[in-house]
């Protein structure tokens, strides 16, 4: 059962909407989220993890660490190496909400959470 508030994890690149891809983004914006609304807490830097075709291995660990204290963390878009990855540090990855407002989409996240829903 989920704690909440809930510490999420958005890849965004204007702070707007969810618009960047898991393994492009520099930063993670971290929120408190609950059913009646959503908080930025602090904005944490990572080195990205996709470099056009291939991938930067080492960069792998520094992402994870820096979002194993969250819920879920939400992209626009993420590969199925990168969401095992993710999901094996008991992190949810969810695309649901790609390109949708921010605080919208977490507050939707958290009340379907509420009630029961898994999503990621």
């Amino acid at each position: 059962m989920a704690e909440f508030p809930l510490k999420l994890a958005v890849a965004t690149k204007d702070h707007i909407s969810i618009n960047e891809h898991f393994g492009h983004a520099k930063q993670f914006s971290v929120y408190s989220a609950s059913e009646t609304g959503c908080e930025l807490l602090e904005t944490r830097e990572v080195a990205n993890y996709c470099l056009g075709q291939h991938a930067d291995e080492s960069a792998m660990p520094g992402i994870l660490e820096t979002i194993k204290d969250c819920y879920a963390v939400f992209v626009a878009r993420i590969g199925d190496g990168p969401t095992a990855k993710v999901h094996a540090i008991g992190v949810r990855a969810v695309s649901e909400y790609a390109y949708a407002a921010v605080e919208e989409s977490l507050l939707d996240y958290a009340k379907r959470t509420a009630a029961g829903e898994e999503i990621g």
